[in-house]
């Protein structure tokens, strides 16, 4: 039987993201426009300086910054040297079963057999959290980080029901004690530290898992294809197939397939929500700029 889902984000941090998430639909429609900061703020129906505070703390730079670089333009300024992308994280030692990108993770693959049975066998602990995009689902098993998902304030019981689906014989229960620590690590990044890796699981195909992994090598700040994925696999006629597996990626975030844009630099869509991968866009954007 499953527990009730009884999510309890912080206040201040599900406020800033809510005030965050509807000026970056304002934007989204309006941005041929430039609106001005008053302009949007007023839309958020905020002061100028609240807004303009409340993004400083969420994302470090100033809301215009912030519209610069969740453009189009700056998706395909992430692209301007995507080709090598990849190519050039093997030649700089990121290609090691152990190493990994931003986030120092290490990574493993549950057993073949546990994902043929659907989960059968397999215990996942979740809990909410509260991150920089609204809810967080965090799902663990005694080998490790094995979900993230992201939710809307309402929206968790469909979030966990998404995630059930694709272990569904699995057994579940919500232990947020037991998650707490996860969600402490991968939304702090002054706790990504290469001495104490954060430990993932996948749970997937083969071919999804070399997709999982391929993701990881994709720097904080870039991006890459669906393309230049299957040309690295040795198959460039998979990128539908390498497009598909992106969008099963069980852990958001963490293994960044927001950083994953059209060939010609377009956002595409994104299981979480297309306005959400703008956000992370812009958030490791201002990261990038103030690092």
């Amino acid at each position: 039987m499953l527990a009730t889902v009884q999510p309890q984000p912080d206040p201040d941090t599900t406020t800033d993201y809510n005030h965050v998430r509807n000026t970056l639909e304002f934007i989204t429609e309006h941005w041929r426009d430039q609106p001005s900061l008053d302009t949007i703020a007023g839309e958020a129906g905020l002061s100028a300086g609240h807004l303009q505070r409340v993004f400083k703390r969420w994302a470090g730079i100033s809301p215009k910054e912030f519209l610069q670089a969740i453009t189009l333009d700056h998706a395909r300024g992430l692209l301007r040297e995507s080709a090598s992308i990849l190519d050039t994280s093997y030649e700089v030692g990121l290609s090691g079963p152990s190493r990994l990108h931003d986030l120092f993770v290490t990574h493993e693959g549950m057993s073949p057999g546990i994902y043929k049975a659907k989960g059968d066998g397999l215990e996942i602990l979740y809990g909410f959290h509260p991150s920089p995009f609204g809810h967080a689902l965090v799902m663990i098993t005694d080998q490790g980080l094995a979900g993230l998902a992201f939710a809307d304030e309402g929206g968790e019981r469909a979030a966990l029901d998404d995630m059930r689906r694709r272990w569904p014989q699995a057994r579940y229960s919500e232990n947020s004690a037991a998650t707490t620590a996860y969600a402490a690590r991968i939304f702090n990044p002054g706790r990504w530290q290469p001495e104490t890796p954060l430990k993932v699981v996948f749970i997937g195909t083969d071919f999804e898992i070399r997709v999982w992994e391929t993701l990881l090598r994709i720097p904080l700040g870039k991006a890459t294809t669906y393309s230049d994925i299957a040309a690295h696999l040795g198959n460039p006629k998979a990128s539908r197939a390498v497009g598909t597996a992106v969008g099963k990626n069980p852990i958001s975030f963490v293994v960044p397939c927001h950083r994953v844009l059209g060939k010609t630099g377009n956002l595409c869509g994104y299981h979480w929500g297309l306005t959400r991968k703008k956000a992370i866009l812009g958030w490791e954007a201002g990261m990038v700029a103030t690092s």
